[in-house]
């Protein structure tokens, strides 16, 4: 019975020493600014949109090449 005891002691003091040592890490983040946030924000979609518009190109490409050799 003690085993058992001793293993949730253990258990639970490993589980506080990683939340104090998480809290430590998140201290040392630079947490984007609100601008930062915006930017970045702005360049994924502006990729998102570039990336998509290739691949319908693309897509429409061997689309009408597959359909040429079909026909």
């Amino acid at each position: 019975m003690a085993d058992w005891i001793q293993k949730v002691q253990d258990t639970f003091g490993h589980t506080v020493e990683f939340l104090k040592e998480s809290w430590q890490e998140l201290q040392k983040v630079h947490w984007p600014s609100r601008k930062e946030t915006y930017a970045a924000t702005a360049l994924v979609i502006i990729v998102v949109v570039l990336v998509s518009i290739y691949l319908a190109i693309i897509d429409l490409g061997l689309t009408t090449v597959i359909q040429a050799i079909i026909d």
